[in-house]
């Protein structure tokens, strides 16, 4: 076994692969950009080394800069994580011929799979089921457009590079290919460095169903079974499981042979997933599974297949790359109970998931489930990386069982200011649909309105907030308001206050009742209380506040919603625009985000060019209202 190694990545991966690296023995390295100087995982390594500014093309994703932070340090081996570097063949293969230790799959397997049209040619050969599609390499928009129309719609647009939900549409009728094409390209050039596509028949009641393989060096190959990972937005994968709910016998039968089978067809060394897509409309079924892609490197999820056979996955990671057999041959490989995973993001759900960054003055993750966080309390979360900040996995006898520990975890996260999807991700978990193993892909957007509208505030989180007006009005933290003059006492009752706050700019009243369930309190420096419940964050004021942009969205102007980069621009001063018609599309945290116009008008100005980097809150487009849409 070498005895170092440097990660090349960031964040949460980066700090789980320097946990199982110290248990081992091994000295740790990180890379970190200028961003990333106070983070997490620079202060789990035993030592790090700055390689560039923010922009991850500039630092992450320079293979030169990588390889001499290894030879600086003296790190003898080098894990890509997953994203970034990790399945780029040129860099594993440099890593290699500079004498390190490329702890992932050959370069010539990556390659193999990482352009997801040889893929599906090469599985075809080996005799692994495919979904019907496009795999040419005429990439014109004619021909594609052609195809499309041949395939019969919806069509699935996919970047032939791609992973990770980036550079992918789903288009339901010829009238909207082009623009989703021009889209899938522009992100999948910004991705992945390459913006070609193929395209696949669009299963309409779609299972996501993947397969951990492992290979070594000594031509053994073996599956750690399925993991289902249907519950996606957006194409990015929310909540993950294992074992597949609903997969019988015969069907896993099928699936993990033909995931060996892909493996080995590559002589594939490492951790590998191969990933399936499957018709769920009756069920899962051995012949309607079809081969999507394999991902070349250790995936987001793969604790839930480390909670339900009892293995570390990263240490099968580091003996494979040095040189051992595999630990367990596949008959000593067991099942045992259920996990399921729930990636946190920092992220708006009620404000259509639109990023969110800044400073974690409070982080809390629940301690009874397993916590794999990439960033720690005090850590900034910024726009130049991926929003997913954390993932909280349990594991139980039962699926249900597992599904209520995850649930009540989700619900008991306390961030604050940056906001999070814990709320949304506890209501998911809680669908009585998802509970009963009814799900596809697009189960989370045909529930979108529900389980992104976050609940009420409950009695008890009223009188928490109330509780906590009434203290610091004593104290005098707060200056008194006479909105809150409202004291009493109760005959023959428990003692309660009424207290006047507001919420979200609306009074409410909220009675500091002191049977009531305690709930989780902060105060902040702009004289705010802050309740947590349910994974929201409810704020209260004492003060009715006067937002000073207030009718910003009236006068016209089109503000950024998040720092971003302009990646389109589809208007001009002068333009005529109906309401719903695409002004421009912002890219943050490797997102493109779409913001179109409110009203019909004309664009009165443009303050923005293409690849301009725009703050929160800035303007980027002024319109001018049709007389009959002006308030």
């Amino acid at each position: 076994m070498f005895k170092s190694v440097l990660v090349a990545n960031r964040g949460e991966i980066a700090r789980r692969i320097f946990a199982t690296a110290r248990r081992l023995g091994l000295e740790t390295v990180a890379v970190y950009s200028e961003a990333d100087a106070e983070a997490a995982h620079v202060a789990d390594a035993d030592r790090a080394v700055l390689i560039g500014p923010a922009a991850a093309r500039e630092s992450y994703l320079v293979p030169e800069k990588i390889i001499a932070a290894a030879r600086a340090t003296g790190a003898e081996a080098i894990h890509p994580g997953y994203g970034f570097l990790s399945e780029n063949a040129d860099f594993a293969e440099a890593v290699t011929a500079a004498g390190l230790v490329w702890i992932g799959p050959p370069g010539a397997a990556i390659r193999a799979m990482g352009l997801k049209d040889a893929a599906k040619s090469l599985m075809q050969k080996a005799g692994v089921p495919v979904t019907p599609g496009y795999l040419g390499e005429d990439q014109a928009e004619a021909t594609l457009a052609r195809a499309a129309a041949r395939i019969g719609f919806p069509v699935l647009i996919k970047a032939v590079a791609g992973g990770g939900g980036k550079g992918m549409r789903r288009v339901d009728e010829a009238a909207g290919f082009d623009a989703a094409l021009a889209a899938a390209r522009r992100e999948a050039k910004a991705a992945f460095g390459d913006d070609r596509v193929l395209l696949e028949t669009y299963v309409t009641r779609p299972r996501h169903i993947e397969v951990q393989v492992f290979g070594d060096r000594h031509g053994n190959v073996v599956h750690l079974y399925e993991r289902d990972c249907s519950l996606q937005r957006r194409h990015q994968k929310v909540i993950e499981e294992a074992p597949a709910p609903g997969m019988d016998a015969a069907t896993r039968k099928a699936v993990t042979e033909a995931a060996v089978k892909a493996a080995k067809a590559v002589n594939y060394v490492g951790a590998g997933t191969v990933e399936f897509i499957a018709d769920a409309s009756q069920g899962l079924r051995p012949d309607r599974i079809w081969f999507m892609e394999m991902n070349t490197r250790l995936q987001v999820e793969h604790p839930v297949t480390e909670m339900v056979t009892g293995l570390d996955l990263v240490e099968w990671q580091l003996r494979v790359a040095a040189g051992e057999p595999l630990p367990l041959p596949q008959q000593e490989i067991g099942l045992t109970g259920h996990a399921v995973e729930a990636r946190l993001y920092a992220e708006s759900p009620a404000s259509g998931f639109l990023p969110s960054t800044g400073v974690l003055e409070h982080f809390q993750l629940p301690a009874t489930v397993r916590a794999d966080a990439g960033v720690t309390e005090g850590g900034e979360v910024t726009p130049f990386y991926d929003p997913m900040i954390a993932k909280l996995i349990s594991h139980a006898e039962t699926r249900e069982a597992a599904l209520a520990e995850l649930a009540a975890a989700c619900d008991d996260v306390e961030v604050w200011p940056v906001k999070t999807n814990a709320g949304f991700l506890a209501r998911c978990l809680e669908a009585p649909a998802f509970i009963a193993g009814d799900l596809d892909t697009g189960f989370i957007e045909r529930n979108l309105a529900e389980l992104a509208q976050p609940p009420e505030p409950s009695p008890a989180a009223l009188s928490a907030a109330a509780q906590a007006a009434r203290a610091v009005d004593e104290t005098g933290e707060i200056p008194p308001s006479p909105w809150r003059d409202l004291a009493g006492f109760r005959l023959n009752a428990p003692p309660e206050t009424a207290v006047r706050l507001f919420l979200a700019g609306k009074p409410v009243i909220a009675h500091a009742t002191e049977t009531a369930v305690p709930r989780s309190v902060l105060l902040t420096d702009e004289d705010e209380i802050v309740v947590f419940e349910a994974g929201e964050a409810f704020v209260f004021a004492v003060h009715p506040r006067v937002d000073a942009d207030e009718g910003a969205a009236g006068d016209g102007s089109v503000r950024s919603p998040m720092p971003g980069k302009v990646t389109g621009l589809s208007v001009k001063a002068g333009d005529r625009v109906t309401k719903g018609a695409p002004l421009l599309t912002l890219e943050a945290m490797k997102m493109e985000h779409a913001l179109t116009a409110p009203f019909d008008g004309a664009v009165e100005a443009v303050s923005i060019r293409l690849g301009d980097q725009v703050s929160e809150g800035a303007v980027l487009v002024k319109l001018t209202a049709d007389a009959h849409d002006k308030p």
